[in-house]
């Protein structure tokens, strides 16, 4: 199993979120985290190279991990129109 950590801009991101998406969004790091060595990866190009992405719903988390650590640390969590904008 994986330790999940979340950076503070993704903290940010889900505080700002309705409870039950929150939860949904939650929910499915926690599937990840126990689930993370048979999981296919999707892997992001561009100035997100070296970071990974996960679809619940409408929204998308974005994160990287650490093997060694067994550590999966989320840097953002939006609706798919806006994750890749800076």
């Amino acid at each position: 199993m994986y330790d999940v950590v979340f950076v503070d801009r993704a903290q940010s991101d889900i505080r700002r979120l309705d409870g039950a998406t929150a939860q949904r969004i939650l929910g499915k790091l926690r599937w990840l985290a126990d689930n993370f060595e048979a999981t296919k990866l999707r892997a992001l190009t561009g100035p997100e190279q070296g970071m990974f992405r996960m679809r619940v719903g409408d929204y998308r988390v974005v994160y990287a991990y650490d093997r060694k650590k067994r550590r999966i640390e989320v840097h953002r969590v939006r609706h798919r129109r806006e994750v890749y904008r800076d």
